[in-house]
């Protein structure tokens, strides 16, 4: 795979399988991760594929996920 870089189009990643959570919406609402050669992964807006692609550490992708689970961020989709 060629040079990868935070906010490179999306198109680009030649090759990988986005995959995106079960619990996604029909209004296209979604987050698709795609792993990378080196453990990185990639992170797209499904409603844009062909937007730019965040790329992360599998060390930063993991500490996200353990943030996740134990709850941090529970406050971002609370009601007011």
């Amino acid at each position: 795979m060629h040079d990868v870089f935070n906010g490179m189009a999306a198109t680009e990643l030649h090759d990988v399988v986005w995959q995106k959570s079960r619990h996604s919406n029909s209004q296209g609402s979604c987050v698709e991760f795609a792993k990378l050669t080196g453990g990185r992964v990639a992170v797209r807006n499904s409603r844009f594929p062909d937007g730019p692609a965040l790329v992360y550490t599998r060390a930063e992708i993991e500490a996200m996920l353990l943030g996740v689970k134990d709850g941090e961020f529970d406050h971002l989709t609370a009601s007011n």
